[in-house]
């Protein structure tokens, strides 16, 4: 069984910038899944943010946070990142990291095993 912990949340100005962190526990074969990030805005359903694959070969995005966003991972460890610039009220929610077992870095929630319990990003205007 896997864990995730996310962390690195909290308030930012507009135009600011946060990095979060995932931690993963459980596991020997960290290296072995593709990683994503997702998030939660108010009043709005669960969306994808990026993911990485898991050699950290391959990203994907939403256009949303295209060339704001970075994902990054160290498998040493155990862990992937969210590297978040210029970020506007719009982007303010929970972001969420999720782990599935295998090597695309696929956009699809339900693909995704392993998910943390989220940490909330406040973007002030």
């Amino acid at each position: 069984q896997v864990q995730l912990v996310e962390s690195g949340g909290g308030l930012v100005q507009t135009g600011g910038s946060l990095r979060l962190s995932c931690a993963a526990s459980g596991t020997t074969f960290f290296s072995s899944y593709t990683m994503g990030w997702f998030r939660q805005r108010p009043g709005k359903e669960r969306e994808f943010v990026g993911a990485m694959s898991w050699s950290g070969g391959r990203t994907a995005y939403a256009d949303s946070v295209k060339g704001r966003f970075t994902i990054s991972r160290d498998n040493a460890k155990n862990s992937v990142y969210l590297e978040m610039n210029s970020l506007k009220p719009e982007d303010m929610g929970v972001y969420y990291c999720a782990a599935r077992s295998a090597a695309t870095a696929s956009g699809y929630q339900a693909e995704y095993r392993y998910w943390g319990q989220g940490t909330q990003v406040t973007v002030s205007s």
